[in-house]
């Protein structure tokens, strides 16, 4: 029997034991001396950043390692050789059952959810990088799940626990500026590929599984410095491009600010799609219904790659005022807040807020909030149900981009693009065979 087939079987009977149980880590209880057994699924560049950061937590003991390479897998392993590793996050999960209590997902954007889900799916609180999914189904289905299970859930937006964009949170909420008309949000970064389709293809890398990398998406042949480790981003398949990337961070404040919900429609104007990447600069228009920090209707626009910073005349900032290369600007009745990229808050006109009180708050530390909500002790403040509603706005741009100059009217109750059914089509991913999961 083929290794394939092995575990395609092995998956099947695992991913149907996990949709009728949960095991018993769910339900451990944490003595004082007790600690956290996680398990990391991707443990290069990001995840090992976040392997590092969330081990740093006194009460955690990292019990399992995963991922598709094994040069990366034995690096990580070498750091935490009590650990045990695996290359398939699904056997991981399926195998270590109630001797992990909860697991980390760091992962391209393709893989976040179905590693997530199959997590949630056998009980287990999970921290996913950003942004939640690579689809707007998705986005939405890990949110009901967390929810409907009472996971502790974190997303990994990990400036949102930074003082500055704390800080204009509060500020905005107190009325600073008055109720918010319009946001403007940037990123001067091109996570894009204009160019066309690959014809020439590369020999896998031995330590590289390249099926397990794959996941979900249909298969393709190698391409070296394209997809496995970093350009993926770029990739229409596997990444979100610049908006994802870098959206989801500079999105997160004015988004939980404003205590926004689901746009009504969205449009982008950029190139004509390729079939490829993504486009390698995008303007992504929102409008949101309003809220009580907005007026009636806001206006949300993004900029990116070579579109960024935008202009910003009329727009209450003060001539020879040089916008940073990434950041937000929150346009208000009684003034303008700009809000460089995990920066503090600038206020406009400055002599009108000369004296604006800003609040003192205590360091947050992002990975060991979620860490002692695992362990009982506070809640998370990305938590899916917050983060799902955000990746899902700002995934509805990264469909946009594929309809350039079309105006995307939204439902949000019903999940579909009511005037474009082909927009449709590009809610939800159809899994490769083997690797559906549960709830996806």
């Amino acid at each position: 029997m083929s290794r394939t087939i092995q575990r395609r079987q092995f998956v099947k009977a695992s991913a149907a034991l996990a949709t009728c149980s949960i095991l018993p880590s769910q339900l451990r209880a944490f003595a004082p001396n007790a600690r956290l057994r996680t398990a990391h699924v991707g443990v290069g560049g990001m995840g090992g950043a976040d392997l590092n950061s969330v081990s740093s937590h006194a009460g955690v003991e990292v019990a399992a390692l995963c991922d598709v390479d094994s040069n990366i897998l034995n690096k990580a392993a070498a750091t935490f050789p009590n650990a045990r590793t695996f290359r398939d996050y699904r056997e991981m999960i399926s195998e270590m059952g109630d001797t992990i209590d909860a697991c980390v997902v760091s992962t391209p954007d393709h893989t976040h959810a179905p590693a997530a889900m199959t997590a949630m799916n056998h009980g287990k609180p999970v921290y996913c990088q950003k942004p939640l999914t690579h689809e707007v189904f998705e986005a939405r289905q890990l949110r009901h799940v967390a929810e409907k299970k009472g996971l502790v859930t974190q997303m990994g937006i990990q400036a949102s626990a930074g003082l500055p964009y704390r800080r204009a949170t509060q500020m905005i909420q107190s009325g600073v500026i008055g109720k918010v008309s319009r946001v403007l949000a940037w990123s001067y970064k091109n996570w894009g590929y204009d160019g066309p389709a690959f014809t020439d293809f590369d020999d896998v890398p031995e330590s590289l599984d390249w099926d397990l990398w794959i996941g979900t998406t249909a298969m393709r042949e190698y391409k070296k410095g394209v997809y496995h480790q970093r350009s993926w981003r770029k990739q229409i398949d596997f990444g979100t491009g610049t908006l994802g990337d870098m959206g989801v961070h500079i999105f997160d404040t004015p988004y939980r600010a404003l205590a926004l919900t689901y746009p009504t429609w969205v449009r982008t104007t950029c190139r004509q799609p390729t079939g490829a990447g993504h486009p390698e600069k995008n303007i992504v228009e929102y409008e949101f219904p309003g809220t009580q920090y907005t007026t009636d209707a806001m206006r949300w626009t993004w900029y990116d790659g070579a579109d960024a910073p935008p202009s910003t005349d009329d727009l209450g900032v003060p001539e020879g005022v040089k916008l940073p290369s990434q950041g937000s600007l929150f346009v208000g009745e009684e003034g303008t807040m700009l809000l460089p990229h995990s920066s503090e808050p600038q206020l406009f006109p400055e002599d009108k807020f000369k004296d604006a009180a800003r609040p003192d708050l205590e360091p947050r530390n992002h990975y060991h909030q979620w860490v002692d909500a695992c362990m009982g002790e506070g809640e998370t403040s990305s938590q899916f149900g917050y983060a799902g509603r955000l990746t899902e706005a700002l995934l509805l741009g990264v469909v946009a981009n594929r309809f350039p100059g079309r105006k995307l009217n939204w439902d949000a109750e019903n999940l579909s693009v009511t005037n474009l059914e082909e927009a449709n089509a590009l809610l939800k991913r159809t899994p490769r065979e083997g690797f559906q999961v549960a709830g996806l």
